[in-house]
């Protein structure tokens, strides 16, 4: 095992202002340990791609790369299913010489002319099909060029607007989509099982939440902060997270048994950025963690009945003027008098009336929807809350999304979606949401409305009528909805959330009517969002049969009588676990079972019939696991 160590006097990354043949060829010529160049593109299913140039081939045809000449590969290396297909695969990399490029060093492979270890240039790129770029990075350039298009189109015919925030038009310079996520992690020892009900355990007694790191796990934290501040993410704060165990200590003081919750948060940026920020931040924490012999997971919910890992995702929208200032759009005139401006509360009402087409994009895996869940601090049901009262800050953490302000500093005004995950395509998320946002923003302008009748509509209560949002809907709680609510009333007012992939998707599938917001100005297209729901359907499917059912049966496999046959109140308990446990794996003469039955329905392409499935095998599940957690606990 490598021991990992920072070196200080690494190239860690080249800013936009040294993409030139200049500048490149200096830089490189200086840093022989650059050994291979990277061109990274995100395909729709958010997986980046990796190769591995010479730095002789990539100075030799600089000039090309730089200037359009694309590097090649094929269809089957990207899932673009639809588009790159067999008889038409050829996929293009355009270099984006936009945003920073990084240097992606292999800590185990040290460069034998100086001993530094040996470094990729990874050049973030758009896949570009036919002429046309299809991939996650491009439809969020798209989006993000769009949405400071249409607004400024909007603040010249509406001075108004401007005067809302103390400037003219003729002083904004630019418009940018601000970004920032909070990345959630789990950190193990590979091998080692930990108790469930241990991790249960010291999550409700909170033994692990911002508590102090200690030894291997201390050392690789702030070896990420370190480094992540070497590659310009300003990094903010890293902590443990609500989960975890406590380590087991050898007689050499070395810790064993790791199971801990992270959590590392990084500055915000341009949305483009922040999502490259995002990728290249969780290839780093999984490669420090490696080298110090340890297993990182970004699973939403890696584990059943713990905490789950999020990524709350912070957004606004900036006005950058020619002063040098800046205005948060999303604010308003008077801090002390509105929780938003006009901008900000068309925003909101475009991502609440349009959410079902933005969860499509968040939570599109069966891991996904474990994690949101009751009684874990992850949103079930889409609704907001802007706080108490104008005074009291949102503290609710049973919403989907929360209005973060501070009266005394208005820039900081900005959403916290909370429902994304680790492994959400960030790309497409913020695609997709801020496409909502402005369908929100130009319907707000085009009313004429203030802010308070803004807020008003987007206040009122369950069956009154409204201008743009739903009649029978609940938008906004200041409640613990799980308290406060009934399942029942809380799917009634605030809308039934999807169960399964497929029911996330169906919204792609079947609203036409609604497709349109997704595709204004070409952001999205039917082609794409056509490929990404196949892509998504096909992994949803593939991962039932290949990888959720057999680890529910190698779990029922271990679900094993323990009781003395005479104990007829375990024996009853035992008769009902074995119906369970036979009603899912194993086929008779009077039923097939349930995994069976999932495993015909994907053959049959009956999704419909799949996603029920899926939900029945969820429920028994929970109930045997139940079941099987009291029988056991009457055993001596």
């Amino acid at each position: 095992m490598t021991q990992f160590r920072i070196y200080p006097d690494l190239l860690y990354l080249l800013p936009v202002q040294t993409h030139n043949i200049k500048d490149l060829t200096d830089i490189l010529a200086a840093h022989p340990e650059i050994r291979f160049v990277s061109f990274v593109g995100i395909d729709l299913a958010g997986n980046d791609t990796d190769e591995k140039i010479p730095i002789s081939d990539f100075l030799d045809n600089l000039h090309g790369y730089l200037n359009g000449h694309v590097v090649q590969t094929d269809g089957s290396s990207v899932v673009l299913p639809g588009i790159a297909t067999l008889n038409d695969g050829r996929v293009d990399f355009e270099p984006d010489k936009d945003v920073i490029w990084y240097i992606d060093y292999n800590y185990e492979h040290p460069d034998p002319s100086n001993g530094k270890p040996v470094g990729t240039l990874r050049i973030p790129s758009f896949l570009v099909h036919n002429g046309d770029k299809v991939c996650s990075r491009s439809i969020l350039k798209r989006c993000a060029d769009r949405f400071s298009i249409v607004l400024l189109e909007l603040l010249e015919r509406n001075p108004s607007l401007c005067k809302e925030f103390g400037v003219s038009f003729s002083d904004i310079d630019r418009i940018e989509l601000i970004v920032a996520t909070e990345l959630e992690f789990w950190v193990s020892s590979p091998d080692e099982q930990i108790n469930a009900q241990l991790l249960t355990l010291s999550e409700s007694l909170k033994e692990q939440y911002w508590k102090r790191t200690k030894g291997v796990v201390r050392t690789a934290l702030e070896q990420v902060v370190i480094l992540l501040e070497l590659y310009g993410f300003e990094p903010e704060m890293a902590h443990k997270e609500v989960g975890g165990v406590k380590a087991h200590l050898s007689g050499k003081g070395e810790f064993h048994n790791i199971m801990e919750q992270l959590e590392v948060d990084w500055h915000y940026a341009d949305a483009l950025q922040s999502a490259d920020y995002e990728l290249m931040a969780r290839i780093f924490i999984k490669e420090i963690f490696r080298l110090h012999g340890l297993d990182v997971s970004f699973s939403a919910k890696p584990l059943q009945g713990v905490a789950g890992s999020g990524e709350h995702t912070h957004v606004n929208a900036v006005a950058y003027l020619k002063d040098g200032r800046k205005t948060n759009l999303f604010s308003p005139a008077d801090p002390k008098k509105d929780f938003l401006g006009v901008i900000g509360w068309g925003a909101l009402m475009g991502f609440m009336k349009h959410y079902q087409l933005i969860n499509p994009f968040i939570s599109v895996t069966t891991d996904a929807f474990n994690r949101l869940q009751p009684g874990f601090e992850a949103p079930t049901h889409p609704v907001v809350s802007l706080g108490k009262d104008i005074d009291t800050p949102s503290r609710n953490r049973t919403v989907l999304l929360g209005l973060i302000r501070n009266i005394d500093s208005p820039i900081q005004t900005r959403f916290e979606i909370r429902s994304p995950n680790p492994h959400t395509n960030t790309y497409l998320c913020l695609s997709a949401t801020y496409q909502c946002m402005l369908d929100g923003i130009e319907y707000a302008v085009r009313s004429g409305h203030k802010p308070r009748d803004l807020e008003a509509e987007f206040c009122k209560p369950y069956g009154a009528d409204g201008d743009y949002l739903e009649k029978d809907r609940l938008y906004r709680s200041e409640e613990d909805i799980f308290v406060r609510y009934s399942a029942d009333e809380r799917n009634r007012l605030f809308g039934t959330p999807p169960s399964t992939v497929y029911d996330s998707l169906r919204s792609l599938l079947q609203d036409d009517y609604l497709i349109p917001v997704l595709c204004a100005g070409d952001v999205f297209s039917d082609a794409l969002i056509a490929s990404y729901a196949h892509a998504m359907l096909d992994r949803w499917q593939t991962e039932l049969s290949d990888r959720i059912i057999p680890d529910s049966l190698n779990r029922l496999r271990q679900v094993l009588p323990m009781h003395d046959e005479k104990n007829q109140y375990d024996e009853s308990l035992w008769k009902e676990i074995d119906r369970l446990r036979n009603r899912l794996a194993k086929d008779t003469a009077d039923y097939v079972s349930v995994f069976k039955e999932i495993r015909m329905a994907i053959d049959a392409k009956n999704l419909r019939e799949l996603s029920r499935l899926q939900q029945s095998m969820n429920s028994i599940q929970t109930e045997l696991l139940t079941l099987y957690a009291e029988y056991c606990q009457n055993q001596i």
